[in-house]
């Protein structure tokens, strides 16, 4: 295992598309439930102990060798919004571009037959780190960073937050997304041997009331 693939893996840099996405950081501005850090703390909290926790979740049971097709089921299970489940396709069809390029490896080719629209970006996001040499902590992390990092990001652009608020907020958000990624590392050994209904199934309803909305926004800034 290289340790060194993770940090590749989790650069914001990395060709996965997720740039264009704000997390729902664009449709909780505009409702004014994020007006700056402390507003900006609260809902990446409250993101990663619903969604980030299914999406760690996901990418943990996809390292460690669930069958994906039954876990890309499962993640439609868990996202309700329409519009959600065409954002994370189109965010699982880019990373696939981008691991089968770094790290070809046979299973995300079978995985992008299987899917040739896209599998959900957890699942893409586990397999990939599987492909890497990475374990489910890994890509548990990687999906739980990614999910509260996106949000932050997106917010710098949106509010012209200053990014020294906005990191501060991710260094503090360090506990919880310990605990998310353990907890999330943790259903994923069960989801192994009890299947993906062993998975978490946690719910925010207002990022998919959010998505559903934003979606049709005739001018915006990012994808979802």
């Amino acid at each position: 295992m290289s340790r060194a693939a993770l940090l590749v893996l989790a650069d914001g840099r990395f060709p996965a598309g997720g740039h264009a996405h704000s997390g729902g950081a664009e449709a909780a501005v505009k409702a004014g439930r994020i007006t700056g850090a402390t507003s900006l703390e609260a809902f990446c909290r409250g993101r990663l102990q619903t969604t980030g926790l299914v999406t760690a979740a996901l990418a943990a049971a996809a390292a460690l060798g669930v069958d994906p097709a039954a876990l890309d089921e499962a993640a439609d299970a868990r996202t309700p919004s329409p519009a959600l489940r065409t954002a994370a396709r189109r965010l699982g069809r880019q990373l696939m571009r981008a691991a089968r390029t770094t790290w070809p490896h046979p299973e995300l080719d079978a995985l992008a037959r299987q899917f040739p629209k896209g599998a959900h970006q957890p699942v893409v996001l586990g397999l990939t780190a599987r492909a890497a040499g990475l374990g489910p902590d890994d890509a548990a992390y990687c999906s739980a960073y990614e999910g509260v990092s996106g949000p932050a990001t997106a917010t710098v652009r949106l509010l012209s937050l200053d990014p020294f608020d906005a990191t501060a907020v991710l260094a503090r958000l360090a506990p919880d997304l310990d605990r998310v990624a353990r907890d999330a590392a943790a259903a994923a050994v069960r989801a192994a041997t009890e299947g993906v209904d062993a998975l978490p199934a946690a719910s925010a309803p207002l990022l998919e009331i959010g998505a559903e909305a934003h979606a049709a926004w005739p001018v915006r800034l990012f994808a979802s």
